[in-house]
């Protein structure tokens, strides 16, 4: 096991790339503290899959867009665990407004929106960072979206949203250097819970993807595996997981 003793933080962790993030890295050897905002639940199953793994899980509530309540969380891991090494940036969220309605994009959109998907990660970068560097180590992973890169996605604040994770990607990665390496993967479209209701897109991806099939939660899960446990050599870089839907 890749990462024994060591200790990750996965925020929105309660289902989709998050639970499947939490479960990969506890394969691993990792304890593991579940962050979740509102689904409980959803949180409590994750940790029971952590703890059938032989791992330890904190359960740990947090709205990442509220610094105090971030401090707070990386606090009572940190009490709990007596370290943090990992954190991986997951928590996301979207209100889906059709790029034509600029009308529709209003400040309580921009805000929420941001807030969760950008300025969240800032304020839990740098909570968790200021831990590693003490430390002498650690690894964050920022889960961004191919929408970063593309204008495609639920709402223009969704996809500016993930752009800005780039660039924070890159600019924390020189921040916390050298102590703490920052990267981020960025999904194609997944098979989470968050289409359900929605249009099925997974043939039209199997049809166009290199790979001939849509991506899973667990793909995206090995990838953030990878990159903390194998890539001591790589910071400041955002990876595409999509399956080639992005090669020309």
């Amino acid at each position: 096991m890749r990462l024994g003793n060591q200790v990750a933080l996965v925020t929105g962790a309660s289902s989709g790339i998050g639970r499947a993030t939490a479960i990969a890295l506890a394969a691993e050897g990792a304890g593991i503290a579940i962050n979740y905002s509102k689904s409980r639940g959803e949180a409590e199953e994750t940790a029971e899959a952590v703890t059938r793994l032989g791992r330890k899980a904190l359960l740990v509530q947090a709205d990442v867009s509220d610094d105090a309540q971030v401090r707070s969380m990386v606090e009572q891991v940190v009490s709990h665990f007596g370290r943090l090494d990992i954190l991986i940036n997951n928590a996301g969220t979207t209100i889906r407004v059709e790029f034509e309605d600029l009308e529709g994009l209003t400040e309580e959109v921009w805000e929420r929106v941001l807030g969760v998907n950008l300025i969240g990660a800032f304020f839990c970068s740098r909570a968790a960072g200021r831990v590693m560097q003490r430390q002498g180590n650690g690894c964050i992973v920022n889960v961004s979206s191919d929408s970063g890169t593309k204008p495609y996605g639920s709402s223009i604040a969704y996809c500016a949203s993930k752009a800005g994770m780039n660039s924070l990607t890159a600019t924390m990665a020189i921040a916390l250097a050298p102590q703490v390496r920052v990267n981020a993967v960025a999904p194609g479209l997944i098979d989470t819970p968050w289409h359900k209701g929605k249009p099925d897109w997974r043939p039209e991806v199997a049809q166009t993807a290199l790979l001939r099939r849509y991506g899973k939660a667990e793909d995206v899960a090995e990838v953030i595996v990878a990159l903390v446990a194998s890539a001591g050599f790589v910071t400041g870089q955002i990876l595409q997981v999509d399956g080639g839907q992005q090669v020309p």
